[in-house]
């Protein structure tokens, strides 16, 4: 494998967290960080990795919605790219990760909160942690970031005040 650019690296070291096979985490790094839109050849070359990867990784991508094809005039080539914002970027990607986690095991919870007494206390916070999850990746980018930028803190001290 060629010498990976640092963005690919990272991402497919943390492709599990995010959600992505490890080629589809590669891909979008590559995609996010390029200066043209590459075709699926010049992510082969880019990468290291088979077209056949590369080919099911920008799959992935585009089913996520985390990148989309557009065509170049006067070529026959797909390239692919990224939404530039990485608020964008990230809520596309915590919208993958609440699809493919939370929501599962908070039907889990529910669905066996007879078995053990302690079960449905859990499948409650799953529950509410979920809906909370899908509320905040309904923001768009701008509402995202200013939600993230809120000061946690200061929450509590509200509520420690109310009590």
């Amino acid at each position: 494998m060629t010498s990976l650019p640092p963005l690919s690296r990272i991402l497919s070291d943390n492709a599990a967290q995010l959600g992505l096979s490890r080629p589809a985490a590669m891909c979008l790094g590559a995609i996010w960080r390029a200066a043209q839109n590459p075709s699926a050849d010049d992510l082969v070359t880019l990468l290291g990795i088979s077209r056949s990867n590369v080919s099911t990784a920008l799959k992935e991508l585009r089913e996520i919605g985390l990148v989309q094809q557009a065509r170049s005039p006067g070529s026959r080539k797909d390239f692919y790219v990224a939404d530039a914002d990485p608020w964008a970027l990230l809520r596309k990607l915590m919208i993958e990760r609440q699809r493919k986690t939370f929501e599962p095991l908070a039907e889990a919870f529910a669905a066996h909160a007879t078995e053990d007494p302690r079960l449905p206390a859990l499948a409650e916070i799953s529950s509410q942690l979920n809906i909370w999850l899908r509320q905040l990746t309904a923001l768009d980018p701008d509402s995202l970031a200013k939600a993230t930028a809120a000061d946690p803190t200061k929450l509590l001290k509200k509520k420690k005040k109310k009590d």
